[in-house]
């Protein structure tokens, strides 16, 4: 038993080993040392042999500073290619891009997005002069090269600088295809990096065929065509193996603009392109001038779609939809789908008509030249849009894409929140007075101020210190709190994109889409319950079978605003459109409520309202954010909204506002007995619906019967080869 003590044999065995190991430790760290220390003077007397003086020194110097600077460069771009390689952790072989089919609300086929599955060919029944075609004009060297061709970027720099613009790309085939796969068309140097990264990456899991061949097959070539084979039944009415090879030359000019080149849009710029890429095969020797010159002198003629009006802004808007759904819902396991829609082409084929043609009157006179209009159903299903004057021009849709600020439109959602607090109601007095927060101090147009005044009549007028002072007010002397119960409000209320939090926010300094900022419109319609836009009403799979259905898939609409809340902002609403800013958006025999908007310098004006059963915005300006000549968003806006609700009222029965009534309107302050009509708003429609209509037809085809009658006789005695009229 002593032996098990500390001052037994254990304890001494132990004592024994930790010596031990400190000296070996010692022991090695000496080495250590001196082995460092010898390698240090080898070092430096070898750097001392190779020293060297003179110009030598600096290009010694130069080449040194360059392998460190290139060594940090390399580390950087690894860093900014580390996120798209993220996207390569699924096998991008497999990945399956919808099909999709899209319906109007009535069940007919408009339009088609996505890939077509079903319209593979193999890379071996492509056209030999198609694919020479293709190669010749985007990648002549892409069996050579590994992914990055710095030959092929040389000459295009040196053609490109001849000609004085960009008439060549640099990127080789790889990189286009890792571009389509992983990346979007953003134009930044980060996105090049990652595009040269992912091009060596592709090559090395990739042959060369099954990059051409997913090339071919995956990219956009205008009209909804993705692909070669969809592109040539599009454009052809053909399968791509029987394109000829003026044809070919077409199709090969699609690849790098398909919607600047695309036939159906601009069939001389397009044949132009072709001819250029037959000079391209000439040129790359693929082929002589004698066998391209048959193409040349016969140039291809494709399938006339002119008088197709595809709603193309809409079927954008509407994949998009689809494929948010997808990702939402862990049954959507089918890629290829029929979805119907809530499309109305009346609609939608009128609001295109009714930007056109105001563009075309006014525009000139007021300095804007683009136009966005959205036309939803009070649940939020979306009924037509434009996203713009031209899709063949610009596909950007502005009415889904474009940030703008919405002017003095954002401010019912200012004024909703004051009453969701308690802060107001629809009777409330309030004090125009000015109100500065820092060096920030909101104008009034006319730069005066009224004192006392109603809310009502504050909105109506659009005074732009009373939503401020509301903010601070809401935030109890803070306007940063009261400026963050706006956003929550805002956010259920539709508008999902964030939010700058800026003391202009209450008066609509904040960016909004024209799509969101017409939903939030639609909590006010519904009687306060939230309202999520979408434009798919059913989807089916391939097997023609009910897999999703909005009225019964979708969330839960939750209320944002109490019905005395809707109640009140819509009566104040219907007011602007009646004795407001927003006369010109007045339709007759229907009752609508609204805002207009206008934001600095005059460069956007806005008008968002909405009936019983429509919400409608639009938006005029331009593209690159100039100014317009002073256009407020009761003229321009108003009136195309005027326009469209018009049209999307024809036959249907005539109903209030929620909380409101047709006819003489309670207006808050003012006794019952002195109330007036609302002008706009007749006693009677004034819009026949269409039974009516039919109705009256008959009538007017028996009175000319009986008049007929009456002058020659009973038709028996007529005599042979008499006609009514």
């Amino acid at each position: 038993m002593s032996d098990l003590t500390p001052s037994g044999g254990w304890g001494s065995a132990l004592k024994r080993v930790l010596l031990d190991l400190d000296a070996r430790l010692n022991d090695g760290a000496w080495r250590l040392a001196g082995a460092i220390g010898r390698g240090w003077e080898r070092l430096a007397d070898l750097a001392d042999r190779v020293q060297v003086y003179g110009w030598k020194r600096v290009g010694a110097e130069i080449a040194s500073e360059g392998m460190t600077l290139g060594t940090g460069g390399l580390v950087v771009l690894l860093m900014l290619a580390m996120p798209a390689f993220r996207e390569t952790e699924d096998d991008w072989r497999k990945r399956s891009e919808l099909s999709v089919v899209f319906q109007d609300r009535y069940g007919n086929e408009v339009g088609r997005r996505g890939i077509r599955h079903n319209d593979s060919v193999p890379l071996e029944e492509f056209p030999d002069h198609l694919i020479k075609a293709v190669l010749a004009t985007e990648d002549r060297r892409f069996y050579e090269h590994y992914g990055i061709d710095l030959i092929g970027t040389l000459r295009a720099i040196a053609t490109n600088a001849r000609a004085g613009g960009v008439v060549q790309g640099g990127s080789t085939l790889t990189q286009q295809l890792a571009k389509n796969l992983f990346l979007t068309n953003e134009r930044s140097i980060e996105r090049k990096i990652k595009e040269a990264f992912l091009a060596l990456w592709l090559e090395s899991r990739a042959t060369k065929n099954e990059i051409l061949k997913t090339y071919l097959d995956r990219a956009y070539m205008g009209g909804g065509a993705f692909g070669a084979e969809a592109a040539s039944e599009y454009y052809f009415g053909k399968s791509v193996r029987d394109v000829t090879l003026a044809e070919a030359a077409l199709l090969a000019g699609l690849f790098k603009a398909p919607t600047r080149f695309a036939p159906h849009v601009n069939l001389p710029a397009a044949r132009a392109r072709a001819n250029t890429v037959l000079d391209n095969l000439v040129e790359a020797g693929f082929m002589t001038e004698g066998q391209v010159f048959g193409a040349r002198r016969n140039p291809a003629t494709p399938v006339d779609r002119q008088d197709e009006a595809v709603p193309n802004y809409y079927l954008d808007y509407a994949f998009e939809d689809v494929k948010r759904l997808v990702a939402a819902t862990p049954s959507l396991v089918d890629r290829v789908l029929t979805v119907r829609t809530g499309l109305d082409l009346t609609i939608q084929k009128q609001a295109e008509l009714s930007v056109e043609a105001i563009i075309r009157q006014y525009g000139s006179d007021y300095g804007a030249s683009q136009a966005a209009a959205v036309v939803m159903e009070v649940d939020g299903t979306v009924r037509a849009i434009v996203g713009g004057r031209d899709y063949g021009a610009s596909q950007f849709n502005r009415a889904t894409e474009a940030m703008r600020q919405p002017g003095s439109s954002f401010k019912p959602i200012v004024y909703g929140t004051a009453m969701r607090e308690g802060l107001i109601n629809g009777r409330s007095v309030v004090v125009d007075r000015p109100i500065c927060l820092g060096n920030w101090c909101p104008q009034n147009y006319g730069r005066s101020f009224s004192g006392a005044t109603t809310v009502t009549s504050a909105l109506v007028r659009s005074i732009n210190s009373i939503p401020v002072i509301l903010t601070q007010q809401m935030g109890r002397g803070d306007s940063r709190v009261g400026r963050q119960k706006i956003i929550a409000t805002a956010r259920e209320m539709g508008i999902t994109r964030p939010l700058t939090d800026s003391a202009p926010l209450p008066i609509g300094a904040a960016e909004v889409t024209l799509v969101e900022l017409t939903t939030s419109y639609a909590t006010f319609a519904s009687g306060g319950l939230s309202v999520q836009p979408h434009a798919a009403v059913e989807i089916r799979n391939s097997s023609g079978e009910l897999v999703w259905r909005a009225d019964r898939d979708m969330p839960q609409r939750r209320r944002v605003f109490s019905t005395q809340v809707a109640t009140d902002m819509n009566g104040i609403l219907v007011g602007v459109v009646e004795s407001g800013t927003g006369r010109r958006a007045q339709v007759q025999g229907v009752q609508v409520g609204g805002k207009t908007g206008t934001t600095n310098s005059y460069r956007d004006a806005l008008f968002v309202g909405y009936s019983s059963q429509f919400v409608t915005g639009v938006w005029y300006g331009n593209d690159d954010y100039s100014p317009t000549n002073r256009m407020t968003g009761g003229s321009l806006p108003a009136m195309t909204f005027s326009q469209i609700m018009t049209a999307a009222h024809q036959g249907l029965e005539r109903k209030p506002i929620h909380g409101l009534t047709i006819g003489p309107q309670p207006v808050p302050g003012v006794p019952a007995g002195t109330q007036t009509p609302m002008a706009g708003v007749p006693d009677r429609p004034q819009i026949l619906s269409r039974s009516s209509l039919e109705v009256l037809g008959r009538i007017d085809t028996l009175l000319r019967d009986a008049a007929d009658t009456l002058r020659t006789g009973p038709l028996s005695a007529r005599p042979a080869g008499s006609v009514l009229r």
